[in-house]
């Protein structure tokens, strides 16, 4: 998997679908400003292989599949969110119940959090997979279809999956890590205005190279 060659692609993508197209901008921003719900439609469209980029209409359709991504990357969640409760009530109620026994409760809650953070990463790999077949097929259920989502995985190799996901979620950082830099260095109102303003470029960029990590299955 080339993944430099899949990032300038990606790159590429969302450059040409913002830059000179100060309309199309815009209409960004107000899908960003909507609780972001109206760009997480749109990303599907990018995840169905549309290229270049769609033009961001049918707000409609958007808005719709926007709460429709929302549901199920909540449903993939909760696993994560139902072990983060346990977590924090039983270290609550231990020390409740006995606070001399900090520390034994503080490691018990560090190993909660270590299981937290696996599960929260095999569940955010099954998750992308999950619902780009949905935005391939249409249907929710598919989101959830285990062995054809593993199958996929399986026919990218895992090893090449995993890294690819280690590289976008590297550039993911790095953008956030620039911004907290500026609101450190600068002014937090400039970060969150630079945030505000680049979030859509960084979203269809993200989902565009997921998309292209998806179409690598049927090149193997």
């Amino acid at each position: 998997m080339d993944y430099a060659n899949m990032l300038g692609d990606s790159f590429a993508y969302a450059k040409n679908a913002i830059v000179g197209k100060w309309k199309q901008y815009l209409l960004f921003l107000i899908a960003t400003l909507l609780l972001t719900i109206p760009l997480l439609g749109y990303c599907l469209k990018v995840f169905r292989g549309e290229k270049p980029a769609p033009d961001v209409d049918g707000w409609g359709t958007l808005i719709v599949d926007g709460i429709k991504y929302a549901i199920i990357s909540i449903i993939w969640a909760i696993p994560c969110i139902l072990i983060a409760f346990f977590v924090i009530g039983a270290g609550v109620s231990a020390y409740v119940m006995n606070p001399a026994a900090l520390m034994e409760i503080i490691g018990g809650v560090l190993i909660g959090i270590v299981v937290l953070l696996v599960v929260a990463i095999i569940t955010g790999l099954l998750a992308t997979i999950g619902i780009i077949r949905f935005a391939r097929t249409g249907s929710m259920g598919e989101a959830f279809n285990f062995s054809a989502i593993l199958g996929t995985i399986g026919k990218i190799g895992w090893a090449s999956y995993i890294i690819a996901m280690i590289v976008i979620t590297v550039v993911e950082l790095i953008f956030f890590g620039v911004i907290e830099c500026l609101n450190f260095i600068i002014s937090p109102y400039l970060g969150l205005i630079l945030e505000f303003l680049l979030m859509a470029p960084l979203t269809l960029l993200m989902s565009r190279y997921l998309c292209q990590v998806y179409d690598s299955a049927d090149s193997m």
